[in-house]
């Protein structure tokens, strides 16, 4: 069994962690920046995080034979300090140059707000200037459904290729609008938000296989760095084939990633 989780915080997580996902079968992790438990005081702090990122984690990663990328992004949730967040900002392309990095993530909104917006604005600019690939943060529970047509309609005022972006922590009520407009489509697996991998696999079923994978995101909160396996374990036992249980995992995520040069991961 390989797979890829697409999109989990590392820096939140024990090496234990690292060796059990190795264990089940995990060949590369892809890390988004984001918040770090608290609001940072001074862009230098994100100085370090980004050097954290993409420069200590990567070494950390291969000890257990797993490739680790990284996106660069000022979060939402620390986004609503326009001046704050065009310092942060500006440090992005001296790192856009590291061999580790995918792209601008995870970008979006957290409570929908004008600077939020002006910030996810800019971020989106940035990566059209630098022509990388974009990851998206949806807002949670009520705001959701808004934030992620808000996002959409952000984006789609941009003209980079919507096949270029993934909109994560889609749910069932939002799944849809995501993939008609022609983006990739994130499952965040949790153990009490966000999904879980029944209701991953309900999805699934309900809207195939296509622009779709699953992560973990696993972070400081109640989160499970096992959640892709498990969600193949779930597929499994309903009868799926292991080609789609391979598919939403493993070559939809390599496909995606892909067309960022800097991703290269030889699966056997």
């Amino acid at each position: 069994m390989r797979y890829i989780d697409p999109h989990i915080h590392m820096v939140s997580r024990t090496t234990d962690d690292y060796q059990r996902m190795a264990q089940s079968g995990c060949i590369a992790v892809t890390e988004p920046a984001f918040w770090a438990g608290f609001d940072r005081s001074s862009a230098k702090g994100f100085h370090d995080y980004f050097r954290q990122l993409t420069e200590y984690e990567p070494r950390r990663a291969a000890l257990f034979g797993i490739r680790h990328f990284t996106w660069l992004c000022i979060n939402p949730k620390e986004a609503d300090d326009p001046a704050f967040a065009r310092d942060v900002v500006a440090l992005i392309p001296e790192f856009l140059k590291c061999d580790t990095v995918l792209g601008i993530g995870e970008i979006g909104l957290n409570k929908n707000t004008r600077n939020e917006m002006i910030i996810l604005e800019e971020q989106i600019a940035l990566a059209e200037a630098h022509n990388q690939l974009i990851l998206v943060h949806t807002p949670h529970l009520e705001d959701k459904r808004k934030g992620t047509r808000l996002i959409m309609d952000a984006l789609s005022a941009s003209h980079i290729d919507p096949g270029r972006i993934l909109i994560d922590h889609v749910e069932e009520h939002t799944v849809a609008d995501v993939l008609d407009r022609g983006f990739w489509a994130g499952m965040t697996l949790y153990p009490d938000t966000k999904m879980t991998p029944q209701r991953a696999t309900d999805v699934i079923e309900m809207y195939g296989s296509e622009r779709i994978w699953m992560n973990s995101a696993g972070d400081w909160g109640c989160s499970d760095p096992l959640a892709v396996p498990k969600a193949r374990l779930e597929m499994s036992r309903r009868g799926h084939a292991m080609s789609l249980i391979d598919k939403v995992t493993l070559e939809n995520p390599r496909t995606f990633l892909s067309q960022s040069p800097n991703f290269r991961v030889d699966i056997p």
